[in-house]
């Protein structure tokens, strides 16, 4: 179509026109601008005219993430790299600096690791297909950046369920539920199946022998392949389980309606909850103190968490059927779910754990660095 731009003044090939009265550009209400009113002409397409693009790239994504997290996600922004990616996570390793070290992006229906930050997008949208591993990424400042993603902290969860005082008969009635789910689910052994050292930890544990479950705690960190070593899963469950359920069981029971606050640590545990609590202490430490060269970077930060008390989503669902809270069928379904052995792996630390507790929770128990001081 011809385009017509600029003015045209009032002529005619016949004879001159008078001048209009109005302003020359400034037509009657409701008239369009034409040569004879004096208007002017702008141009006219039927197609847009494609306009080039403005500098810079899309509105990172939002995201939820752990408050296991806030070390690594407050301070400035620091280099990273992307150690692995998957359909639904990536795994982002910082350079330097305390734990946490490793960083997960997970979708929304993906597997909620203790230090996940988690985006509304799921596995089939496909979010991570422009990340590469080994690709360069920062961490900092509220963001997270690999390639072409980026996220945007908008609000945080907690890794920690709450899950109340337990009084030991109650969990007498949970650890017994527990296990028959796990039967009914159809748990096997593992991935350190007829190995002795779970066993002799489990039985340390319970026994509230802290240098038995130390050795045996030891020799399986980073036993094991994947990201995640079965014995790294194992100690995990077992880490959480009795930080977690030993601080509940140890909890001051309701008087009056309310119950004195007590001093909390790292994820809301209580640090003097009894012996289940001081074991935590204890393993944990021993078994984070050189984790960094023993085992994955995912591995390492996965046991820092969980000596910390940070459970993900998976193991808190399980605690609270422990608790009484919820049932367990669906929660034991998810856990055992989890990759090849890790769920199971995870679910058999978790049950020890809750075992032990209750072992160390009977009447006439007595701490081990109370017998020493007696």
């Amino acid at each position: 179509m011809t385009t017509i731009l600029g003015s045209f003044p009032h002529t005619s090939a016949r004879r001159p026109v008078l001048p209009s009265q109005r302003r020359p550009g400034r037509p009657r209400s409701g008239r369009q601008p034409t040569p004879a009113s004096g208007g002017s002409v702008t141009a006219l397409v039927r197609d847009p005219i494609p306009l080039p693009a403005r500098p810079g790239r899309r509105p990172p994504a939002a995201g939820a993430a752990s408050l296991a997290l806030r070390p690594l996600l407050d301070p400035p922004r620091r280099a990273a790299r992307v150690i692995a990616v998957f359909p639904s996570a990536l795994y982002l390793e910082t350079r330097g600096g305390p734990e946490p070290r490793v960083l997960a992006v997970v979708t929304c229906d993906a597997v909620r690791l203790p230090n996940a930050v988690v985006i509304a997008a799921e596995r089939r949208d496909q979010p991570f297909r422009s990340v590469r591993e080994g690709e360069e990424a920062t961490v900092g400042d509220g963001r997270v950046e690999a390639g072409a993603l980026r996220v945007r902290v908008r609000r945080w969860w907690d890794p920690t369920p709450a899950l109340g005082p337990i009084q030991p008969a109650a969990l007498a009635r949970g650890v017994a539920v527990l296990e028959d789910a796990f039967v009914a689910a159809g748990m096997a052994g593992g991935g350190l199946a007829g190995h002795p050292d779970p066993l002799a930890l489990a039985e340390c544990c319970a026994a509230g022998d802290l240098a038995g479950a130390v050795e045996a705690a030891e020799r399986i960190v980073g036993l094991g392949p994947g990201l995640t070593p079965s014995g790294d899963d194992i100690l995990c469950g077992l880490l959480v389980s009795l930080r977690l359920v030993g601080g509940a069981v140890a909890a001051p029971a309701l008087r009056g309606g309310t119950a004195p606050r007590a001093p909390r640590g790292a994820f809301g545990a209580d640090p003097d909850g009894g012996t289940a609590v001081w074991l935590a202490d204890w393993l944990g430490a021993a078994v984070t103190a050189d984790a960094g060269t023993r085992t994955t970077a995912l591995a390492a930060t996965l046991l820092h968490c969980a000596a910390e008390g940070g459970a993900g989503g998976e193991i808190a669902a399980v605690l609270r059927c422990v608790a009484g809270h919820e049932p367990p069928s669906a929660a034991v379904r998810r856990l055992l779910a989890i990759g090849h052995t890790s769920g199971t792996d995870l679910a058999w630390g978790v049950l020890a754990g809750c075992r032990a507790t209750l072992a160390l929770a009977s009447p006439g128990h007595r701490r081990p660095a109370e017998e020493h001081t007696a």
